[in-house]
């Protein structure tokens, strides 16, 4: 419990606690300095891959918690690529100022637009109207030619039911004919070879044709053809429905369906638009830079302390013995 902090900054820098704890007071206060400009950090970006998560992905409290310590793991091992250096190469120095310089950015567009919900809302209403005057017309035009096509297809079934009111009302009735057929055996009287009468029995088949009035066939297709054109009528007042309505719905399925690049895009808009805002926006990505760069501008500051030099003694020594056991292997 004496130097719970220092182990806890042993875990967050990667120093090895059994070999600082052996080490001066400079080594301990490199430790805690490292520590808490890692700490700044990582909240920081825990707070980013929360609220990015909960806005744009739509996670639920787990998962927004989960892309946060996520977001915190990765810079933890951002910063251990300088923290363990001993003698950081200029190379991953200037590595490490472009990385700052992109999550910076990364970091204040996404915070930005949290603190600029409300700017946003307002822009946004302009930018959602400017995208259904672009698509408006596509759809109308759409629906237009949906109600084209209904039209002339009740028009044409009207013309069929009124050819069959008019057939109807000049023959109510029709002649129809039904054929009865009976069979019957009936005796024959036939005279054979030898001159004797004898009888035999032949099949005989009676028809019977029987004419009535009937009404006319085409009346049973009347209820069709109204059940079928009440159909497309309705379909058709559903589609002028949408089509009175059609700019509302537009405006509010876009809103439902807005992303991070919409808002992005309209951030960058109300940027461009305001001096105030681009203005306080530089100062975020300012404020996030320079905190990025904590760790590395503490890193440069600072003089190699005894803990690296126990490092770089331990590593020495490993190095001798191995060229010693070369040498004895030869």
């Amino acid at each position: 419990m004496k130097h719970l902090w220092v182990r806890f900054g042993c875990f967050m820098t990667g120093y090895n606690y059994n070999i600082l704890r052996n080490c001066s007071e400079a080594a301990f206060k490199s430790v805690k300095k490292y520590t808490a400009a890692i700490l700044i950090v990582c909240i920081l970006w825990f707070f980013i891959g929360f609220a990015f998560a909960h806005r744009y992905l739509s996670l639920s409290f787990p998962g927004c918690l989960l892309a946060g310590m996520l977001s915190t793991l990765i810079i933890v091992q951002v910063e251990k690529q300088i923290v363990l250096s001993i003698h950081p190469s200029r190379l991953l120095l200037i590595l490490r100022g472009c990385l700052a310089f992109i999550m910076s950015n990364l970091g204040a567009v996404i915070i930005d637009q949290i603190l600029f919900e409300k700017d946003i809302e307002i822009e946004k209403i302009s930018y959602i109207s400017e995208k259904v005057n672009r698509i408006l017309p596509l759809k109308t035009e759409e629906l237009r030619k949906q109600m084209a096509a209904l039209d002339t297809t009740i028009n044409k079934k009207e013309q069929e039911k009124d050819n069959y009111v008019e057939d109807i009302s000049k023959h109510p009735t029709t002649t129809g004919t039904t054929i009865q057929t009976t069979t019957k055996r009936v005796p024959v009287q036939t005279v054979t070879s030898t001159g004797k009468d004898t009888e035999a029995w032949k099949t005989v088949t009676d028809r019977t044709v029987t004419s009535m009035l009937v009404p006319n066939p085409k009346i049973a297709l009347i209820p069709s053809l109204d059940s079928t054109i009440g159909a497309m009528r309705q379909q058709k007042a559903q589609k002028e429905n949408e089509l009175l309505h059609i700019r509302p719905a537009l405006e509010a399925e876009m809103k439902a369906h807005t992303g991070f690049l919409d808002d992005l895009t309209i951030m960058i808009q109300m940027l461009s638009a305001s001096h105030v805002a681009l203005a306080f926006w530089c100062l975020w990505i300012l404020f996030f830079l320079f905190i990025e760069m904590l760790v590395l501008f503490s890193k440069m500051g600072d003089k190699s302390n005894d803990y690296e030099k126990v490092v770089l003694h331990h590593m020495n020594l490993q190095m001798r013995r191995l060229d010693a056991l070369g040498k004895g292997f030869e």
